[in-house]
């Protein structure tokens, strides 16, 4: 059942009157809007940092309060908890089950459409040299139901791998657990690692990209809860679109790119890699893409006891639009 506080948030969203006032607020006048973000200094992830640093939030009244979690689940967590406002980044499926198990929160855009960023990587001296060759093999994702968990049970299905699957946490773990031997095969998003594939320390064995049902889908997504909703909707579209902002500014402006490796510490030669290697189409925060199949997969790998209903995806999902 639809909510009080959802249509409320869509009459907000509806209104260009209050939209209108709403992108005039006066920067002495600045919100604080604690906000939740999986694995720091990822490129798609670094949005409200970015946003934050080159002032486009400052300009939508906002002022961000950033705190970098292991994954996604873990942000949502913070979020049910009332310690954080807004979860960035969380995978789609983990999401999904978490309101189906009656937590009260409202997806509120897409963060990644696809896995383009989305990779799994051995040392140079693995014998593993192809998809293929990691049957037997361990392999790595973050954790459960985070959108490196799903690629990855969707790799698996595709290629009819008997790979082990074990959760290894975020990339930097990941990355120690796989140079010393105590994962066979470890995950990774761009631009993390990719100086060491330059360099030949490690190699890529398989990409997001190659499995083809993520293709067009949301691999994750962004969210709040009822609670902000109902006390603070008008903070929430603000964020939306300076969100949206930062990403334009992102693939458009040579300073963003020098922002970002200031602050994510990746070498010049790969932060110039960076937007290739994710199109900015797949950042698109305005739609939840191919929800059905989202859906489908979650029951099918146990996310999901069963389908949502229309209402209930209608109470779900409340985006903020332009």
């Amino acid at each position: 059942m639809v909510t009080a506080l959802a249509r409320m948030l869509r009459a907000l969203v509806v209104s260009v009157a209050a939209l209108t006032s709403l992108a005039g607020v006066a920067a002495d006048a600045e919100e604080t809007l604690r906000v939740a973000v999986p694995q720091r200094g990822a490129w798609d992830t670094s949005v409200p940092e970015l946003g934050q640093r080159g002032g486009i939030f400052a300009k939508h009244g906002l002022t961000l309060e950033i705190l970098y979690t292991q994954a996604g689940a873990e942000a949502i967590q913070a979020v049910l908890s009332g310690s954080m406002d807004i979860a960035t980044a969380t995978g789609a499926a983990s999401a999904i089950s978490a309101y189906a198990k009656g937590a009260p929160i409202r997806l509120i855009g897409s963060e990644m459409i696809g896995a383009p960023d989305l990779f799994w990587y051995v040392p140079a001296s693995s014998p593993v040299q192809k998809i293929t060759d990691i049957n037997a093999k361990t392999i790595g994702y973050s954790a459960t139901g985070s959108s490196s968990h799903t690629g990855l049970l969707e790799l698996i299905k595709q290629y009819d791998l008997k790979a082990t699957p074990v959760a290894v946490g975020g990339m930097q773990a990941t990355f120690t657990q796989t140079m010393t031997g105590q994962v066979d095969v470890g995950w990774g998003a761009a631009p993390f690692a990719l100086d060491a594939v330059n360099d030949g320390k490690i190699r890529i064995v398989a990409r997001g990209s190659d499995v083809l049902v993520l293709r067009n889908r949301t691999a994750r997504v962004n969210l709040t809860s009822v609670a902000m909703l109902d006390k603070r909707a008008d903070a929430v579209i603000r964020f939306m679109r300076g969100y949206r902002e930062t990403i334009d500014w992102m693939y458009a402006d040579p300073a963003a790119l020098k922002i970002y490796g200031e602050f994510s510490g990746v070498p010049e030669g790969v932060v110039a890699q960076v937007r290739a290697f994710i199109p900015q189409d797949t950042m698109s925060p305005d739609h939840i893409a191919g929800l059905d199949s989202i859906i489908a997969e979650a029951i099918k790998n146990k996310f999901l006891a069963a389908p949502l209903t229309a209402e209930q995806i209608k109470d779900l999902i409340v985006m903020p639009t332009r």
